[in-house]
């Protein structure tokens, strides 16, 4: 099976938009989009960096939001090789490492993307692509041609299509691999909840390196016209949505707070369906973009190990909840000894569906190692409700245990959020000699030069939360350390 053909391999629809890039003007049909994925497949396969002698090529792409990036990551498929995104976000350490684990074949570097040749690696040839020159870049140091570090024949028995590294918020990146199988499986059970058509237009604003596997494949696989947005500035994208009559908005709540904060008043009325993935969304947020473009906003939780795997369907109601397990998939909530807990009760999320993914890349474990009857660990703390919705309300590894009783960061942080003189703030454990740990917080403040003052803050605090929860300092700094795909370094 090859996820390109479920994709592009459907009739009927030859002359349907599939991409629009809003800042450039530029188009592609679904027809122009599968004959240029075809030629640049072939292109691929002269260059011989797909060559399958010795197992599935790793393919690294580096390239920034476009349509370039679609038109590569799909060629490589159907030529033959394995994706795997190269964030632009990524220090060059931070890359280099990701390269030294992945050897890859080679990388394919389209214009815009951060890379230093010479120190990256060496272009062995060039050639265009929807406009952007596109290099073929074999890694530096002979690591493309010296022996695999990795169990080539094992990892070309699970089929790999993508292989994903995670953001590294709780440890050491795995690279997560993906079958073609596993994804068609994924993309179905994803649109279940979320019902994508044809008549769909899909603005699109995250960045492809972080979800192209299930999100713009999605789209692309039922029907539906992807919209680029110029820019994050709020009024292009709000003025891309108006122009190109977008019915669907899936983006952070970065991206929500900015389009709730336009100050143009200009309406979104084709606007049907926002979803809010990557990190959670603030209540103020959600209720700023209903009340901003009568439209609430739905959380939605998404695991690079699980696909899509819940969708608020009561974002009005409960704004707070990534709602309950899709159609195709079961939670349960365990507690640190593996025992389901009661109603109400907080405990780590364990999930079971299709499109689990297929195996770490390195060590290297193949699903059956990592899945327990078939049930993934998220390592994510949620609490169910009567009727199944969840909310989370942290990470198992980033609780701080204060004299036995535990405290989520994300619960402090979301009380610190709402104070007016608060930008940003992170709070972590600090071990402490007799209790344990203790919570601190380091804040970014809105005005750097009048920052928020510790008591002011700490009053906040203890207005909302239990003593235990209050942290213990607070540091003014000037930015909070980030992933690359934007979430809070713990």
């Amino acid at each position: 099976m090859n996820v390109v053909e479920h994709l592009l391999g459907r009739g009927g629809r030859d002359r349907h938009l599939a991409l629009v890039d809003a800042g450039a003007g530029a188009t592609l049909t679904y027809g122009e989009l599968a004959a240029l994925v075809d030629e640049t497949a072939q292109r691929l396969r002269a260059t011989g960096v797909v060559s399958a002698a010795d197992g599935v090529a790793r393919i690294g792409l580096a390239a920034p939001n476009g349509i370039a990036h679609v038109v590569l990551a799909l060629a490589v498929l159907r030529a033959g090789g394995c994706v795997v995104p190269v964030a632009g976000e990524l220090a060059p350490r931070e890359r280099r490492t990701l390269l030294r684990a992945l050897h890859p074949r080679a990388v394919l570097v389209a214009d815009g993307a951060r890379w230093d040749e010479g120190q990256d690696g060496a272009t062995i040839s060039a050639f265009d692509v929807a406009g952007s020159t596109v290099r073929v870049v074999a890694v530096s140091g002979g690591e493309a041609q010296a022996r695999s570090p990795h169990d080539e024949v094992r990892l070309a028995a699970l089929e790999p299509a993508f292989i994903r590294f995670s953001s590294g918020t709780t440890g050491t990146s795995k690279g997560v691999i993906l079958s073609h199988q596993t994804l068609v499986a994924r993309i179905a059970a994803a649109n279940r909840g979320l019902g994508i058509g044809p008549a769909d237009r899909v603005l699109w604003s995250l960045p492809m390196a972080h979800h192209f596997a299930a999100s713009i494949m999605l789209y692309l696989a039922h029907g539906a016209t992807t919209v680029l947005a110029p820019s994050h500035v709020a009024s292009d994208v709000l003025g891309a949505a108006r122009r190109h009559a977008a019915t669907v908005f899936y983006g952070s709540p970065f991206h929500y707070a900015l389009l709730a904060a336009e100050r143009s008043r200009e309406p979104w009325p084709s606007l049907r369906l926002a979803v809010s993935t990557a990190a959670a969304l603030p209540i103020a947020t959600a209720q700023a973009f209903d009340a901003r473009f009568g439209v609430p906003v739905a959380q939605a939780l998404g695991i690079i190990e699980a696909g899509l795997v819940a969708v608020n369907d009561q974002p009005r109601a409960q704004p707070e909840s990534v709602g309950p397990p899709l159609p195709d998939f079961t939670a349960e909530l365990r507690d640190e000894a593996g025992d389901r807990v009661s109603p109400g009760g907080i405990g780590e999320l364990f999930l079971r569906g299709p499109g689990m993914l297929d195996g770490y890349l390195w060590p290297f474990r193949a699903r059956a190692e990592i899945l327990a009857d078939g049930w993934f660990g998220s390592g994510d703390l949620a609490r169910a409700d009567a009727s199944g919705s969840l909310t989370l309300v942290g990470r198992a590894r980033s609780v701080i245990n204060v004299s036995g009783m535990k405290c989520f960061p994300e619960e402090i942080e979301a009380v610190l959020q709402e104070h007016p003189e608060v930008a940003a703030v992170r709070v972590t454990g600090r071990p402490h000699p007799h209790v344990g740990a203790v919570p601190v917080a380091d804040v970014v403040a809105r005005d750097p030069a009048r920052p928020p003052e510790a008591k002011a803050l700490a009053a906040h605090c203890r207005g909302a939360l239990a003593r235990f929860k209050v942290p213990v300092e607070f540091r003014i700094v000037r930015a909070l350390p980030l992933t690359a795909s934007g979430k809070l370094k713990r």
